[in-house]
């Protein structure tokens, strides 16, 4: 998709410098999460994205039940509570 923007207008809308997006044009830099968001909606845009737990056979999180299984009831709900933080960070952005 394109916004029609030069990259002067995009860096004017986006309040940065046109360098910056002639760099991440040409691949020499990667924005940030918040640089790309703040250019996709001065371009007119909006980015949605999800974070997605996918299943794998060969996965590290199985070399982990040993721990889990050692947690008392308390350790566990801990856990638990630090992963649904992170999920929630993540969503955020």
């Amino acid at each position: 998709m394109r916004a029609g923007l030069t990259q002067r207008e995009l860096a004017k809308r986006a309040r940065t410098a046109q360098s910056v997006i002639a760099r991440i044009e040409r691949g020499q830099s990667d924005p940030s999460w918040q640089t790309l968001t703040r250019l996709i909606a001065a371009a007119g845009f909006s980015l949605q994205s999800e974070l997605i737990l996918s299943s794998t056979p060969d996965s590290h999180m199985l070399q982990d039940v040993t721990r889990i299984l050692s947690l008392t009831p308390e350790e566990r709900l801990a856990e638990v509570r630090n992963v649904n933080a992170f999920a929630a960070a993540a969503r955020r952005g």
